[in-house]
């Protein structure tokens, strides 16, 4: 994943992006939005560039106009990746920040969530933020997923999943391509017990739904209506 792909169209990061506000939750400082009343929440676990990125945000208050309460935490502690530090390779800096780490830092935040009322999560996980939920979805910690252009995520991963995942992909990815998310497909049609949706979107490549340029753009706005209307389907119902 230390690749260029990873790192195409950084964003800037901008810490007063959003609508939302800053809260403390499960340890972690989060950028928060959505009805405080709702008993719906969308967990959304950004990629390397963490949750200061304006279009992770933007989509985020998207999330929360469908009717949820959205987190988006900060699981890197104020230190995202920069592909502009030549001394913190991705290598060097993953060893800080690996998706372990992630997935156990998420554990007290579904706690935080619930003592607020919330009974149904969803989690929404993109590039590194993806083995993080797909993980949560095998111990049913949540009640719904969805992995945008994921790395790290293996078939085995797939065959482990529990709660509906919808799996959502660049055409050109080299850490998930076509090839591998067929893969995924297959193993999701023979598990009857889980609902499963796995869509290749045409001409995109890794990263597309948050870190968009202008000619992509229409391809990332559907892939977040499709990530939201998974969400609508299996966190609402």
């Amino acid at each position: 994943m230390s690749g260029p792909q990873c790192c195409d169209n950084p964003p800037t990061l901008n810490p007063s992006s959003g609508d939302g506000f800053m809260e403390q939750l499960g340890g972690l400082n989060a950028y928060v939005i959505g009805s405080q009343d709702s008993k719906l929440a969308i967990l959304l676990i950004s990629d390397i560039f963490g949750y200061e990125a304006p279009n992770f945000r933007k989509l985020a208050d998207k999330v929360a106009a469908a009717g949820f309460y959205v987190a988006v935490p900060d699981y890197f502690n104020g230190d995202p990746f920069s592909p502009e530090n030549p001394e913190r390779p991705f290598t060097v800096w993953l060893k800080d920040h690996g998706t372990d780490k992630g997935f156990e830092a998420t554990k007290p935040i579904i706690q935080a969530l619930k003592s607020k009322g919330i009974s149904k999560i969803g989690a929404a996980g993109f590039c590194w933020g993806s083995k993080v939920a797909v993980e949560l979805a095998k111990c049913e910690l949540i009640q719904a997923a969805v992995l945008l252009h994921p790395v790290f995520v293996t078939l085995d991963d797939i065959k482990e999943v529990k709660v509906p995942i919808a799996v959502l992909g660049a055409e050109i990815d080299r850490f998930s391509p076509p090839e591998l998310l067929k893969q995924f497909e297959e193993v999701l049609a023979a598990k009857s017990e889980v609902d499963g949706f796995v869509k290749i979107y045409p001409k995109t490549s890794h990263g597309w739904t948050i870190r968009y340029k202008v000619e992509d753009e229409a391809a990332a706005m559907e892939a977040h209506s499709d990530m939201i209307q998974w969400f609508v389907k299996f966190v609402k119902r």
